[in-house]
This record gives C-alpha cells, structure tokens and sequence, in this order.
C-alpha cells in the first residue's frame, strides 16, 4: 500500500513514520507538513538519516497535504485538532480511508459536545455520521465492517481514555462497577503529550523535578472518557457510575499511567448502630481480588495488546515503553468496596500512533499486530 502522513513532522506524526518504515504491507510513505514542507523528514528528525533512504519507503520531500491524499490509499492525520474536517472531505471524495489521531471525529455527530469542549462547530457535519470510534477492544467488529462499505473514517481515541477506558470496561462489561458510585481516574503522563510545539507549563524548567495536576474539573478528555464507559455500561443496561477525571504532568518523556477507582457493588454493609464498617477477613480480599483478576483475565484472553498482570506485579510506564502494549494491574482495597486498577501505555504509541495503525491493519483485513510488534524497551 501507499500510506500517507497528514501532519508527519509533530510527535505522533514522526511516530506513524518510525512504525510504518518497518510495516510490511506499506510499499511507500507518503508525507506532508506545513511547517517544513519541500524539506526533507530526516532534516528534521536526523534519527530518519540514512534509515528513509535505504528503506526505499520515502521518496523525495513534504508535499503538500493535497498530493499526499491523491497519491495514497490511505491517509492518516496526525494534525491539531479542529484542522482537518476538510481533509477528511477530500478523502471520502476520492474514496481513500482516513484515520484520525485528533478528536475532530470521536464524538460521532454530538456536535455539542464537541463544541462545548473543543470551542469549535463541525465544518462538515454529515461527515461526522460515518466515523468510528478506533477503540479495538470497543469497536473491532463495527471497523471491520467498514472496509465494505466505501471510504471509512476512524476517530483514534485520546491517550488518557485509552489508559482509562481499558482499565475500567471488565468491572463495567460484568456488572461489578457501582451505578449510583463515582468513578475517580488519576493520571499522570509524561512531556511529550503536549506535542512538539508546548506551552509553558510543558516547559522543562516547568515541570522538571516536580509532579502536578493540571485542568482539574476541566480537562478535554473527561467527556470521552464518560462516553465509553456509559457504552460499555449499556451492555449490561445500566448506567455507567459518575466520572472525576484529573491528570497529572510528570517529567517523563513517554508513558501514561492511570489508577482508577471502582466502586463495587458489594455484600459489605454498615452495621446497625454502628459507624465502622465490618472490615471482610483479609483471606476474603484475597479471594476476591483473584477472582476479578480472572474476570479481567478473561475478558481480555484474546486481545493481543492487552496484558493483565499476575499477582504481585503493578502496572508501570517503563515496562511498556515504546510498544502498543496496555498493562493492567488489579487490586481491592481493604474495605473491599473499590476495585483499584492500575493501566500503563506509551502515550505516543497505543496512546497515538500504534493504536492508528493497529486500526488500519484491522480495516484492511491484515493481522492485527503486523508492524506493532516491537517488545517494550527496558530504559
């Protein structure tokens, strides 16, 4: 296939090149960048020199965005958001796939949603009828069913709904999750999430040394990510519990790790007359951790990037850097009324690019993994 690059001189855009040079259905790369274009990619990421040429998957310079979409079979878009609706347009009219790795399309047609969040109107709203939500685990059957019916458009998720939502569907799929609860998710990525042009609370001196949250009660993310567990929720006609959604910067170049609280619905009442809550023998957590442990284990037994960690492991950053892996730990507090989960992703990989091209291996009928893989790197 010939496969273009939208936007492929941000993070996520020189990402897809990294990943798709080593894609063995991909014959040719085909990349644009308003900011460089008629350069070269390795003139601006020299990490490319030599690799692109010798690869033979790229030919020339940054085109324009235009001659990427004609010459190509299918277009990603690795552009900010509210930019690309009419890229989007050229595609579908030219019969070309296009995923996208901003949120332009991942509300479906709830404009005002998007709007009250991203401040922006849909450019072309009947376009947004025929997106996808490119959740895998969500939605693998609906993406796989668009390759038959003319140009698809794939919405990417972000990356604090990836860590979020894989964390929290099992509990939610099986009924666990306390409807008339609140679900809190905590957290924390690393630098590169503000892309390649940050602004001043991304800055190194801003943030080195330090941990912090930032848009409490107001980040971006908190309505996708109380969209997908309201989905998930619906299967077992429930409602999903009400979302506190808070992320925190760290120093870290990659990585997002999100801790999320799950109330249960539990046995464990409070005693008549009494304030304390009878505390269930800890032999009893024990049970009831590996037994939602299994649930997880199951739930997920045939998903080739999420892994579900053994007792006594806790899901981490590092041990997923680099690949399109999503570790999962499970724990049950004390009371035995919370359900903690802990998930690890690569922000830039199945937070962002990996995730667009495990969806375009879906789309196009090849293995799932084809091109994703790379084991985590261990530093």
């Amino acid at each position: 296939m010939k496969v273009g690059i939208i936007g492929a001189t941000g993070y996520a855009g020189a990402e897809l090149v990294r990943l798709l040079l080593g894609h063995p259905k991909v014959e040719k790369l085909m990349l644009s960048s308003v900011s460089f274009e008629g350069g070269k990619m390795e003139e601006v990421y020299p990490n490319f020199l030599d690799i692109a040429a010798k690869n033979g998957k790229i030919d020339g310079l940054l085109l324009k965005a235009e001659d990427v979409i004609a010459s190509s079979d299918v277009v990603f878009s690795a552009l900010p958001h509210a930019v690309g609706e009419g890229f989007a347009q050229a595609c579908m009219n030219q019969k070309k796939h296009y995923i996208d790795l901003s949120a332009d399309f991942r509300f479906d047609d709830d404009e005002e949603t998007y709007s009250a969040w991203y401040g922006k109107q849909y450019q072309f709203p009947e376009l947004h009828k025929k997106s996808i939500y490119g959740l895998p685990e969500l939605n693998r059957q609906k993406i796989k069913g668009l390759a038959s019916n003319g140009p698809a458009i794939i919405a990417c998720p972000g990356c604090y709904p990836t860590g979020a939502l894989l964390g929290a569907f099992p509990a939610l799929a099986k009924g666990l999750a306390s409807s008339e609860s609140t679900l809190i998710v905590n957290a924390i990525t690393g630098i590169s999430g503000g892309g390649r042009e940050p602004s001043r609370s991304f800055h190194y001196p801003e943030c080195a040394d330090s941990v912090t949250a930032y848009k409490a009660a107001s980040h971006r993310h908190t309505p996708e990510i109380a969209r997908g567990l309201s989905k998930m929720a619906a299967q077992t006609n429930k409602n999903a519990p009400l979302l506190i959604f808070t992320p925190h910067l760290a120093p870290l170049n990659r990585g997002i790790l999100s801790t999320i609280y799950i109330p249960l619905v539990t046995e464990w009442q409070i005693s008549p007359g009494n304030t304390q809550k009878v505390l269930p023998p800890a032999k009893e957590i024990e049970a009831k951790t590996a037994e939602i442990r299994n649930l997880y284990i199951n739930f997920y037994k045939d998903e080739p990037f999420v892994r579900v960690l053994p007792a006594g492991l806790t899901a981490a950053a590092n041990r997923v850097r680099q690949s399109n892996f999503c570790d999962i730990s499970v724990h049950v507090d004390i009371n035995g009324t919370i359900l903690i989960v802990t998930s690890a992703i690569d922000n830039m990989v199945k937070g962002a690019s990996g995730q667009a091209i495990q969806n375009m291996n879906i789309l196009f009928g090849f293995k799932e993994t084809l091109g994703l893989e790379a084991i985590p790197a261990l530093f």
